[in-house]
């Protein structure tokens, strides 16, 4: 059996003859995460009645996947160091394909579960190596925007489009192609792997920082476990304000504990440059309107407007195209621009169309109302996503897996707030509006989405004025 050998090591300051290859491989590997994350939303009905869940047990196939990735982000970002980024590549590719093919196989709720936090913890330790190769593979700056857009382009897209394929897979097949289909993805990605991706050796002196890993880990875990639980238990539920502030206070000691000890998970240097400090700031920021767009209009599609889920996915394509357009824009100023210039924008965009949102009503048709939402929605994400990877990723030296986790991390939190956060508000204006208005269902449902959405606007104009101010009046580009 023939094999291919690794690509010879170049210098940083030499483009990789496989450098396009790379692209194509890791881009393939974060899609394939990216569709998880929103693909089993439309199969839960489905795989609710195939394997007998309980209602309360339904929610953690959706959780259980966002525990383990954005907890676990950080860890993997210093494991990916570690082990080399090749290497780790690997590993998290055949284990995020092995927990499919268990999830796709199960028998019963247990198995699911277990597949689904597997699958999280994998990808965990693939984001982080695959922002660094890519970082790698792209030293120059001509070229680096161009591979950071394509990148964007397809997370970006990716959970539009698994919702899309989740309803097509779930309608013409059978939920447990929702797991099956990132085996071929997986194959595809790993050959890209072995075939473009350099070996890089493990760095020397790393130590895992485990106590600053094991309040990183329960910190995180715990947050994203509160904000994805307080619109369904209730903010001032105990599991909630439990969760909440054990999240809390593990984030400060990990903090604390990061500043006095030797090789720590997150070295306070990565988070004290005021570019990426700027750049994880307007990326859990976006994160917060984005989610929460998207959450308000699958709902309001299949609920208010009378969608299915098929013809609902196909709905948020303009995502795309929107996501599209601010890469394509934003791509070539990645090596002139400021760097506040590079990230406020994104915000503005998503808090446009955000204000758009919050003047929909019952009888609002999709292509006046709906659509430009869509647009402004994709645009000011694939702005942020070119901008915000490159800022933190660039320079960062051994630091890259983690400035690049930090990005993921900050993504998540960001979503889990906004949805949280935001589907609460939503729900009390709602419930306000019923009491005077007691026999119009629809109408308070829109009412909630207005009000969440007008508030959400104005938190991201806010945002944007603070990470303005934050990153300061330098001229430092996001490429350098």
């Amino acid at each position: 059996m023939s094999t291919t050998a690794a690509p010879p090591i170049v210098s940083a300051t030499t483009p990789d003859s496989r450098r396009w290859w790379v692209l194509a491989a890791v881009t393939t590997a974060q899609l394939m995460i990216g569709l998880d994350l929103t693909i089993m939303n439309i199969a839960l009905p489905s795989v609710q009645r195939s394997l007998d869940l309980s209602d309360p047990s339904r929610q953690w196939v959706i959780t259980i996947f966002a525990l383990g990735y954005g907890g676990l982000l950080l860890l993997g970002g210093r494991l990916s160091d570690l082990m080399g980024r090749r290497r780790s590549l690997i590993i998290g590719l055949t284990g995020f394909a092995v927990a499919s093919a268990i999830g796709g196989a199960a028998a019963g709720p247990t198995m699911l579960l277990t597949a689904r936090g597997l699958q999280g913890v994998f990808g965990a330790l693939l984001t982080p190596s695959i922002l660094a190769a890519l970082a790698d593979a792209f030293p120059l700056p001509a070229e680096r925007g161009k591979a950071f857009g394509i990148y964007a382009a397809a997370i970006g897209s990716s959970s539009g489009l698994g919702v899309v394929l989740g309803g097509v897979l779930t309608s013409f097949l059978d939920w447990r192609w929702c797991m099956y289909v990132n085996l071929p993805i997986a194959v595809a990605a790993t050959a890209g792997v072995l075939y473009a991706v350099r070996p890089t050796p493990r760095t020397s002196g790393i130590r895992v920082d485990i106590t600053g890993a094991l309040l990183a880990t329960a910190g995180l875990m715990a947050l994203v476990y509160g904000f994805a639980h307080a619109e369904s238990n209730g903010w001032g539920s105990r599991s909630t304000v439990g969760a909440l502030t054990a999240g809390a206070l593990g984030l400060a000691a990990f903090a604390l504990v990061q500043s006095r000890v030797k090789g720590p998970l997150l070295p306070p240097r990565v988070v004290l440059d005021r570019r990426r400090a700027g750049s994880y700031l307007a990326v859990l920021c976006l994160a917060v309107g984005m989610f929460a767009a998207l959450f308000f209009l699958t709902f309001y599609l299949q609920n208010v407007l009378g969608y299915s889920p098929i013809r609902a996915g196909l709905a948020f394509l303009p995502v795309t195209a929107g996501l599209l357009a601010g890469i394509r824009v934003v791509s070539p100023l990645l090596m002139r621009a400021p760097v506040r210039a590079l990230l406020c924008p994104g915000l503005l965009a998503m808090a446009a169309g955000l204000l758009l949102l919050g003047f929909v009503r019952v009888e609002t048709g999709y292509w006046l109302h709906v659509f430009p939402v869509l647009l402004l929605v994709g645009l000011g994400t694939g702005w942020m996503l070119v901008s915000a990877n490159s800022t933190a990723t660039f320079g960062a030296g051994a630091d890259t897996s983690v400035a690049g986790a930090t990005v993921m991390t900050s993504q998540q939190i960001g979503a889990s707030l906004g949805t949280a956060l935001l589907s609460t508000i939503a729900g009390t204006a709602a419930a306000s509006y019923l009491r005077t208005h007691p026999a119009a269902a629809d109408a308070a449902t829109v009412h909630g989405l207005n009000v969440a959405s007008l508030g959400a606007a104005g938190f991201l104009c806010a945002a944007a004025a603070l990470v303005f101010l934050l990153v300061g009046p330098q001229n430092a580009r996001a490429d350098r």
